[in-house]
């Protein structure tokens, strides 16, 4: 069947504001909407930008709004969008970031948010006779969720404290990831995370809408993790 992608389109060398151009794009129901996104780079506008790498939902590179909702276009299929002859699907840029070209975001706010919570290790505790720390299953499964996490953004894009409210809001992918460590057996690093997180910009500025949740590729309960960090901070 033929479908029509509405891609929003930007650069900033020559646009002064970003606009929607229409693809007419044949697909199978089966395919997926990066394969759509690559047959009109490749065969109709060689000048449309977006990022792509691993094609199997594990780099995040190519995270953006399809349909209205933040996802990945490797994991996204045109049967999830698109049924019927000739409808038009919308795809935008992730929100929250600027705009490098297209459906390109620059990232490095997004990391730098990340940055804060210390997303490593931290232990004062030496390892046991030279060798590794050990943790049971019990203790792996604390902190397993937000291992999943790929880094893609697309929490911070649908995240409605951003949209206004607080954009200084540290947001979930850095929540989550605090969570990882925060709730490691291994890591003894609360205190040095709690700056970042235990303030209105950090944990204390999610007000559980879980829209974060609902577009997580990899099914990350991202509130709880949010809210568990809350408990962990004495909240």
């Amino acid at each position: 069947m033929t479908i029509t992608l509405s891609i929003q389109r930007f650069n900033p060398e020559t646009d002064s504001a970003p606009y929607f151009r229409e693809y007419a794009v044949q697909v199978e129901p089966t395919d997926r909407v990066l394969d759509a996104l690559m047959r009109v780079k490749s065969f109709q506008d060689g000048s449309l930008a977006f990022r792509k790498s691993c094609g199997h939902g594990v780099c995040g590179s190519d995270a953006m709004i399809i349909d209205g909702k933040e996802r990945l276009a490797c994991k996204t299929l045109v049967r999830d969008v698109a049924s019927s002859e000739g409808q038009v699907v919308r795809i935008q840029p992730l929100k929250h970031l600027p705009v490098q070209r297209d459906l390109m975001v620059d990232q490095g706010e997004f990391f730098a948010r990340w940055r804060l919570v210390k997303p490593y290790l931290i232990s004062d505790q030496p390892v046991p006779e030279g060798r590794e720390r050990l943790q049971s299953p019990e203790q792996r499964l604390a902190f397993e969720d937000p291992t999943k996490c790929i880094l893609c953004a697309a929490c911070f894009s649908a995240c409605p404290i951003l949209d206004g409210k607080n954009p200084r809001f540290i947001g979930p992918a850095a929540i989550a990831n605090a969570a990882r460590f925060v709730f490691d057996s291994r890591d003894t690093g609360l205190s040095a995370r709690r700056p970042a997180l235990d303030q209105p910009d950090g944990v204390w500025g999610c007000e559980n809408h879980f829209e974060c949740t609902r577009v997580c590729p990899r099914g990350i309960k991202v509130t709880k993790n949010i809210n568990l960090t809350k408990r962990r901070l004495g909240g």
